[in-house]
């Protein structure tokens, strides 16, 4: 039995919402309002219609029809709950009435806006709207989720304009919310009210793992940035964990004349990044591919070099990133196939002894390569790396290029 059902039942029995429900959730209250209408008729109690006619939804009848009880009107809370939630849209409708001064039946008051029934959620609006914005804007989750649903911008927009014109406190508090739909929400109304830092932005981009917010704190926080900012944000872009957090303050190095800069990113080990550096050294009057082949003719110490060569090179790099496949670093050989692949340099004799490679990663990316000439190579090859006493990730290729050769069915 699910948790919604459960606590469907309890509030039947006369459970408090509290005791009922437990922690709640912005998924709870659409759950619970489900689970009360998915009640049999007998768990349901009666209740009195607007005209004070006690009415029961009568499920064993061919047609649905009303009965008439001696039942006192709803007045516990559980009662309350069940008649929001009813299935009859005029037991829905009456109960509305129970709702102001109990906060506890808010999150169901914004519910019934998003009502099938046109009267219920009408008179559902019109309560909201007197509901002040600090009273809404905890219930922000809610509110958003709800906004999917055909009918379900009302409150939403109940929501957006509160918090507009609301306290920077009111947003504040918003910004760490666990739901992901309200922080977006907060930090979009925060950065149109202009009320984060330049520098609190750039660190807000760096710190989340939502590429949502990563653009949009990186973005504004590149536009409000002054000359005196300069420093600390792109410094904290450029240090990001994200990838397209790092290329946004590589991308802000032209803007700010600071082209030199950009040299020391086109070794990333991100592509869009090392696109971004090509593109800002570029537009300072320098060319990289010079500065590849410097970087991968000696002693390589950025493996992203290798693969900003295959990506900017000519066919007469190939033979240098071919040599980077014996270096001793994992990374440089995994680049430096990423380099060839750009290069469409790929040779299946000599890229499949790398399917034996010690790395993981290297012979993964070495897959990769092979793939699109799965067919040429030799079954008995791949059959025997196939077997039991193979590393993990050999047999895992083994399969991958099998598969791919129409050797073995594909799995799921």
């Amino acid at each position: 039995m699910n948790h919604a059902r459960t606590a469907a039942l309890r509030l039947a029995g006369g459970s408090s919402l509290r005791e009922a429900l437990g922690r709640t959730s912005a998924e709870s209250w659409p759950a619970l309002d489900q689970a009360i209408r998915d009640l049999p008729s007998w768990e349901l109690p009666s209740y009195a219609a607007p005209d004070n006619r006690w009415l029961r939804w009568d499920w064993n009848a061919p047609l649905p029809s009303l009965r008439r009880s001696r039942r006192r009107r709803a007045e516990s809370e559980s009662e309350n709950v069940i008649a929001l939630c009813h299935p009859d849209g005029r037991i829905r409708e009456a109960a509305l009435d129970r709702v102001p001064g109990s906060p506890a039946l808010l999150p169901l008051l914004i519910v019934r806006c998003a009502d099938w029934a046109a009267p219920v959620r009408e008179r559902a609006r019109r309560l909201l709207s007197e509901v002040p914005p600090a009273g809404l804007a905890p219930h922000a989750d809610l509110v958003l989720l709800l906004a999917r649903r055909e009918q379900g911008g009302f409150a939403a927009d109940l929501l957006d304009r509160g918090v507009r014109g609301g306290s920077a406190a009111q947003v504040e508090s918003l910004l760490a919310s666990g739901d992901r739909a309200t922080r977006r929400f907060a930090h979009r109304v925060a950065v149109d009210r202009g009320l984060l830092a330049p520098g609190r932005l750039a660190r807000l981009a760096a710190d989340s793992g939502d590429a949502t917010l990563q653009d949009l704190c990186a973005d504004a926080a590149l536009a409000s940035m002054r000359v005196e900012d300069h420093d600390d944000v792109l410094g904290v872009l450029l240090a990001a964990r994200a990838p397209r957090v790092r290329a946004a303050g590589v991308t802000a190095l032209r803007r700010t004349g600071r082209h030199d800069e950009a040299r020391a990113r086109l070794a990333d080990r991100s592509g869009v990044v090392r696109a971004c550096a090509r593109y800002v050294v570029r537009q300072g009057g320098a060319d990289p591919l010079p500065l590849y082949r410097a970087m991968c003719g000696g002693e390589i110490a950025e493996p992203g070099a290798a693969a900003g060569l295959g990506e900017c090179g000519d066919p007469s790099d190939a033979e240098t990133l071919w040599a980077l496949l014996d270096h001793p670093s994992p990374a440089v050989r995994v680049h430096a196939v990423h380099g060839l692949r750009a290069l469409d340099a790929v040779t299946r004799d000599r890229l499949s002894v790398l399917i034996d490679d010690p790395s993981p990663a290297v012979v993964r990316a070495a897959t990769r390569a092979l793939l699109p000439d799965a067919a040429e190579l030799s079954r008995e090859w791949l059959t025997e790396r196939d077997a039991p006493d193979r590393p993990r990730a050999v047999r895992v290729a083994a399969q991958r290029l099998l598969r791919a050769a129409g050797h073995l069915r594909p799995t799921g």
